[in-house]
């Protein structure tokens, strides 16, 4: 157990450390930007396909749905192993890239984004268990935080990348250049991460039906998937319309709508860095309640931010620091809840997670259109206070192992 749970973490190991965080931060940074990527790039898609707009919201559509096919994968994961759905969700992905830039058709694309996002759904939960699994849990907010810097770097690196390959190349070269550094992040990963070796006692029984059972029955696993489910509703209920709440109050052109994206993407990075910095110091537990009661007060005090421009980019990327901070403690927390079948619990966590943003997306693009933004930010605060009662009714004398809080790096 002990060698298991110290393999990512510092001291003896430390190269070893810095070089698997390397790794699989970059494998994530692509798998993020190919999922990412086309939400801003969505007309020029269109163009190259020939295609009108909405065919390609039909891609973004088939992309956020294997969010909810993912969750087959944890136990699968559980039961053959992390390593080996790591890089069987890298594969997925470079398939998808590859088709998507040598047979430029719609039907393809389409596939090759599902495929993307199938490739993502995979991978992240095997990722976090296998991290739940190797690094002891009283240093698992440094090691989460750190790895989910992937996700802001696909906003402020990734996509602008992608931009200046479809400027100066085509909107084809995104898709070679994913496929490309994919396929590196397979090679990279098959000689940094070490064969798991399951079939333990731990996995043997992982089959699909009977781990999504035993998944049912721990009531610290149904609170953080139900708080999953709202805390993702409420903030996709704000997130889908800020864009047009910047745009009617302030008078927006699309540079400057793309501006307000970076701060974005720079609050969620800082809120990724802060739970590196902080989560394990505070305990992961009391690091989410925090956090999201700042998110839900965020969401409050947006609207009332609406008078300048500036004070409404500061509002956006308070909500999304402390809504970042929030879920990426929650993921570290997450690990430690069913150490039997981690990567089950994270794909149940990650799928609810997509349930709620698809809610979230229909709630807050029609309140917003009849109610404006002071009823949508409420609405996203209602919705998360749910999310926070979910937490607090599962983690109810909910401890994790104390062996885990005792482990070193040694």
């Amino acid at each position: 157990m002990s060698k298991q749970s110290t393999s990512l973490t510092p001291g003896r190991q430390g190269p070893s450390l810095i070089w698997k965080v390397c790794v699989i931060t970059l494998c994530r940074l692509v798998l993020n930007s190919a999922r990412r990527f086309a939400y801003p790039f969505a007309p020029a898609l269109s163009r190259g396909l020939r295609v009108h707009l909405t065919a390609i919201t039909t891609v973004i559509a088939a992309n956020q749905s294997t969010a909810i096919i993912g969750m087959f994968f944890g136990p699968l994961a559980d039961r053959f192993g992390y390593r080996m759905m790591m890089l069987a969700g890298l594969s997925v992905l470079v398939v998808g890239m590859f088709a998507g830039g040598f047979f430029p058709f719609y039907g393809v694309i389409l596939a090759a984004l599902f495929l993307a996002g199938l490739g993502k759904s995979i991978f992240d939960p095997a990722l976090q268990a296998y991290v739940g699994e190797r690094v002891p849990f009283h240093r698992r907010g440094l090691i989460i935080g750190v790895l989910e810097l992937s996700w802001a770097g696909s906003t402020l690196v990734g996509i602008p990348l992608i931009g200046l390959l479809i400027e100066y190349l085509s909107w084809r070269a995104p898709f070679f250049a994913l496929g490309g550094v994919g396929l590196i992040g397979i090679a990279a990963l098959w000689f940094v991460i070490a064969k798991d070796g399951k079939k333990t006692v731990v996995h043997q029984f992982a089959g699909i039906f009977s781990a999504w059972r035993q998944l049912g029955q721990e009531r610290a696993a149904l609170g953080a998937i139900g708080f999953a489910f709202f805390v993702s509703a409420g903030n996709d209920s704000l997130f889908v319309i800020y864009g047009a709440w910047l745009e009617t109050s302030f008078n927006l052109g699309i540079v400057a709508l793309g501006f307000s994206t970076t701060v974005i993407g720079i609050g969620e990075l800082s809120g990724e860095g802060l739970t590196a910095a902080v989560s394990d110091r505070l305990g992961l537990k009391r690091s989410v309640i925090v956090g999201l009661c700042l998110c839900i007060m965020s969401y409050i005090i947006l609207p009332l931010m609406g008078k300048t421009l500036a004070l409404a980019l500061g509002g956006l990327f308070f909500v999304f620091l402390t809504f970042e901070f929030t879920i990426v403690s929650a993921l570290s927390l997450c690990t430690e809840l069913l150490p039997g079948l981690r990567a089950t619990m994270m794909s149940g966590f990650l799928a609810a997670a997509g349930i709620g943003r698809v809610i979230g997306v229909l709630i807050g693009g029609s309140v917003w259109l009849t109610e404006g933004i002071f009823v949508t930010a409420f609405v996203s605060a209602v919705i998360s206070c749910l999310g926070l009662a979910s937490l607090v009714w599962g983690l109810r004398g909910w401890k994790t192992c104390a062996k885990d809080l005792r482990l070193t790096g040694s």
